[in-house]
């Protein structure tokens, strides 16, 4: 190993060895705190999927650092259990008896609007029995916006609650046209060749056809979703994980349509000073490996906690990364691959093609990935988290986004913040071969200028000054006050 080789990797240990310390000094701190003070207390209600519980825990982690005690509520057990250790959190958990949908085949908006009124009861209960045990030491309840049900709940405990999203601000701005829409009205319009393609007013580059209602389930019932999530009914704020930097125009135009304050304090992994544990099990040999690989030469790939993909699909991502001649990290989860445990669809062949440029683990420590020097790119289906972690890293992009959400996130990627390409389509070998070697060439050197000057930006933004380290600091101020006056 030469000499910059053999630095890099002390400083990747370090920096390990680092961060280590620094969560004990502060584990130190909040025990010191937690002796000395009588705090207010958080209740969190996080919708119980990957990609919404961690932002909910990174913003818990972030409130108790400025003095607060946080309870978790789970309609899932074991869903946050390792944040509950790490962060001393208390947790209650509702009984697994009212989630009796979740087993069932549903579109997520269905879903969704059926386990909000399956766990209604349940919430409440669990909520009153909290004001029983903690009295008037509860500051407010943070509960995530598709959790909607709560705010009926803590209407009728008469108690002081905010919303949380874990999406983009132009989705929650999304939400509020759509809500508006009839939706056999829209599905006849859209037939218009020219609709489609029509700038949505106020809302440029966003037209039509970019609006987030593709793979939610029948149109009328999703529009119903969208519907609940504006109700804002008795919340007296929006906390939202994202970053003014990145969306200033579409956060006045959601806080003209919300007309209740808006916190962006995002990016909350940054925030939070920890990215806190994983909800699933991470395999860390991958960082030696990555240890092994040139400066900016390696593509990661991970597609999310949720979406499956047909054996077609992987096998020529496989034979189109091997043929860009780039080394690559692929996160495989087991049940990705639809009708297999995991990667024993795969032909040997292909196996061992990956084996010889590539290395597949079942999940990765994302952020560590991203921030490691030899990642030169990230191909990913472009949720929020994912696209706020890589900004924060200033890694450049390959969007393979499968629904509506990540589409509109993609098209924010490409068009706007202009940080990364989208492959579009039906997934084929030299489609993804030209993708890698696009991001690796020339024009990727432009992406990845631009993704490194967000990164400061992002970094800044969480900074003494910075306008999510103000949101926050006036969202804080705002609880203290309100438990002030409740006490009153």
């Amino acid at each position: 190993m030469n000499i910059i080789g053999m630095f890099e990797k002390q400083n990747i240990w370090r920096s390990s060895a680092e961060r280590e310390r620094e969560r004990e000094r502060e584990r130190g701190r909040e025990r010191e705190m937690e002796r000395s003070v009588k705090k207010g207390r958080i209740v969190l209600v996080p919708l119980p999927l990957h990609g919404h519980i961690t932002p909910m825990m990174q913003l818990g982690r972030a409130l108790s650092l400025k003095g607060f005690l946080i309870t978790v509520v789970q309609v899932e057990s074991n869903q946050v259990s390792s944040w509950q250790h790490f962060f001393s959190f208390q947790l209650v958990t509702i009984p697994e008896s009212v989630s009796v949908f979740q087993g069932e085949a549903l579109e997520p908006a269905e879903y969704i609007i059926r386990f909000n009124k399956t766990n209604e009861a349940g919430l409440k209960d669990s909520i009153s029995q909290l004001l029983i045990q903690q009295g008037n030491d509860i500051a407010c309840i943070i509960y995530d916006e598709f959790m909607y049900v709560c705010g009926a709940a803590v209407k009728e405990l008469k108690l002081l609650s905010l919303i949380f999203s874990t999406q983009t601000a132009i989705h929650k701005v999304c939400c509020y046209v759509l809500s508006k829409i009839d939706a056999k009205k829209f599905l006849i319009d859209m037939k218009d060749p020219e609709l489609p393609n029509k700038v949505v007013e106020d809302l440029h580059p966003l037209t039509y056809k970019d609006l987030p209602t593709s793979g939610f389930g029948p149109l009328e019932r999703y529009l119903e979703l969208t519907r609940e999530v504006v109700n804002n009914r008795t919340a007296s704020a929006v906390i939202i994980n994202t970053v003014t930097c990145l969306e200033s125009s579409s956060l006045t135009r959601l806080q003209q349509e919300i007309r209740i304050p808006v916190y962006p304090l995002g990016p909350l992994y940054i925030r939070a000073s920890s990215a806190g544990p994983s909800l699933k099990e991470e395999d860390r040999s991958c960082m030696e490996w990555l240890n092994k690989q040139k400066t900016r030469s390696v593509i990661y790939i991970s597609l999310g906690s949720l979406f499956q993909m047909e054996t077609k699909e992987v096998l020529e991502m496989a034979w189109g990364l091997s043929s860009s001649n780039q080394p690559f990290l692929w996160v495989i989860r087991p049940g990705s691959i639809a009708g297999f445990e995991w990667i024993e669809s795969l032909p040997k062949e292909v196996i061992k093609m990956v084996s010889e440029r590539g290395y597949i683990v079942k999940w990765a420590p994302q952020i560590e990935v991203l921030g490691h020097p030899a990642v030169g790119g990230f191909w990913s289906h472009c949720g929020w988290n994912s696209i706020l972690e890589s900004t924060g890293e200033g890694v450049p992009m390959i969007c393979r986004p499968f629904q509506g959400e990540q589409k509109l996130n993609a098209m924010y990627v490409e068009s706007v913040w202009r940080i990364g390409i989208q492959v579009g389509g039906e997934v084929e070998r030299g489609s993804v071969e030209r993708a890698v070697k696009r991001l690796m060439d020339e024009e990727g050197a432009d992406m990845r200028e631009r993704a490194l000057e967000l990164k400061e930006k992002l970094k800044s933004s969480v900074r003494s000054g910075g306008s999510s380290y103000n949101a926050f600091g006036e969202l804080v101020e705002y609880l203290k006050q309100s438990e002030k006056d409740a006490k009153h």
